[in-house]
């Protein structure tokens, strides 16, 4: 319990910032500066496989931070941006499955592992990496380890990371009917590519 608190406040601020830099306002207290890199058009895509149908998605619209000085990151993923190749599905899964109405958005806040160390050798090429944190989904939260990896080039850094998640863990009901037609869990790919954050953005208006 300890731990998470700690935890929350030390990705409180990053998340906050995301969250405000999303809704169109200056984030003069975020302590955004040069060493921050963001961006509201990274990829996530999740795939399913299931004796009735692969269920498959894509979202364009993640947003992200990264802190190059600390190897801190947050994700924001609005939950209504997924887009499925059958409409049903895709309405199926805001109104059924992630209500999301409800629950607009999923979060990330986590902390790469052994930060020093990668951060120091990410000038000489793409770097494996663990990020450990904090997702929320469905109103539920659980932490987790994603590994991926990171590279910089020149003004942008770019993460990617594979992990699979289970439906079960953020309380997201599968109708009986189906549940055992369906994965226990979804692989998930993410792929962002944040740019250097103008100071302009970090001043008060």
């Amino acid at each position: 319990m300890v731990s998470s608190l700690r935890a929350g406040r030390r990705w409180g601020p990053l998340l906050r910032g995301l969250l405000a830099w999303l809704g169109g306002l200056a984030l003069p207290h975020a302590g955004l500066a040069q060493s921050k890199f963001m961006t509201k058009a990274g990829h996530l895509t999740f795939f399913s496989a299931s004796i009735m149908e692969d269920i498959e998605a894509r979202n364009d619209k993640v947003a992200a931070v990264f802190d190059l000085s600390g190897g801190q990151v947050a994700f924001a993923v609005p939950i209504r941006e997924f887009q499925f190749k059958r409409t049903l599905m895709q309405e199926h899964f805001n109104e059924n499955y992630l209500e999301s109405e409800k629950y607009p958005r999923a979060t990330f806040t986590g902390q790469v592992l052994d930060a020093a160390q990668v951060l120091k050798l990410l000038p000489t090429g793409t770097q494996n990496v663990e990020v450990e944190g904090n997702l929320t989904m469905h109103g539920v939260t659980r932490k987790i380890v994603v590994a991926g990896t990171i590279q910089q080039r020149d003004a942008q850094v770019i993460l990617v990371a594979y992990f699979n998640l289970a439906p079960a863990d953020y309380a997201i009901d599968v109708p009986l009917l189906v549940r055992e037609h369906i994965a226990k869990s979804v692989s998930v790919r993410l792929n962002v590519t944040c740019d250097l954050v103008s100071p302009a953005l970090t001043q008060q208006p």
